[in-house]
């Protein structure tokens, strides 16, 4: 397969952790891929040793923040100027942050879904069009364990990427009889920047949280760089979501992710089935 003919992909967030490896991936397999960062000068070292005279280069380096809208436009219309299409996009831009629900604080909590989901949202709806058009295409949304468990100190963060997983269950819906394929990634603990750069958080201070909210700030703040996951690794793995032809819809990453998520769902899906007869009659217990 020449160059021309490889697959486009667009990834968000490329100047570390997950959108870095798999930036330095695509790169080196050979595919045609848009990376992006906030600022595109962090990306120089990849883009720049990857360019072909021959057809101005496999690889596209932008600026691009998501909650930016002026932004994510220029970007989808520079790719189509270069590439002609978007095959598979990749929503991994995001951070996270921790907090008490008590103690979070509106600017705070309203930027991470700002970056998290909304502008997760925008980038989806400005490259549906093109793959819309194309009658293929696959959008894969990087989540997380906290997709499906509330942690204590993660509810903002949680909640953001809870509604990634239910958006992209509805696009599926959507979008799948266009040719159109959705899956959400939702890695564990991997050696990223999660826990330190990309790691906001709201202090504790009151005391009846202290032993909930208060130790997990603590733990996770101590933890940047130990994790247990390789994110070249998890790359590796989107990229054969991407080649699958029966890709799945949700892919728990990491040590520990996939049981974690497990049980929380077996205790969840108990704890419906113990109620499920009420909703049968109108005799409901009485305190």
């Amino acid at each position: 397969m020449t160059s021309q003919n490889r697959p486009v992909w667009f990834v968000t967030g490329c100047s570390t952790g997950f959108g870095l490896e798999l930036a330095k991936l695509l790169i080196a397999r050979g595919y045609r891929a848009v990376i992006t960062a906030r600022d595109k000068a962090r990306l120089a070292g990849l883009a720049g040793s990857n360019a072909t005279a021959s057809d101005g280069g496999n690889v596209l380096a932008l600026d691009l923040d998501v909650t930016n809208t002026a932004q994510i436009a220029a970007a989808v219309e520079a790719t189509e100027a270069r590439f002609g299409r978007i095959d598979v996009l990749v929503n991994n831009a995001g951070y996270g942050y921790q907090a008490a629900v008590e103690e979070g604080v509106e600017a705070e909590i309203r930027a991470l879904f700002e970056a998290n989901v909304f502008g997760l949202f925008a980038l989806t709806r400005a490259v549906l069009p093109v793959m819309r058009q194309q009658r293929s295409g696959h959008v894969i949304n990087i989540t997380s364990v906290a997709g499906y468990v509330g942690f204590p100190a993660s509810g903002y963060y949680a909640a953001s990427k809870h509604a990634v997983e239910g958006f992209s269950d509805s696009l599926l819906a959507e979008v799948q009889p266009l040719g159109i394929k959705v899956s959400c990634v939702a890695p564990g603990a991997f050696r990223t920047d999660w826990a330190g750069r990309s790691l906001k958080q709201t202090p504790n201070h009151i005391a009846e949280y202290a032993a909930t909210a208060g130790d997990r700030m603590r733990s996770v703040s101590g933890y940047s760089g130990k994790q247990p996951g390789d994110p070249a690794r998890a790359a590796a793995a989107m990229i054969q979501i991407a080649e699958s032809k029966t890709p799945p819809r949700h892919l728990v990453l990491g040590s520990g992710g996939l049981e974690t998520v497990t049980t929380h769902l077996r205790r969840s899906l108990a704890e419906i089935e113990a109620w499920r007869d009420l909703s049968l009659g109108t005799d409901f217990p009485k305190d």
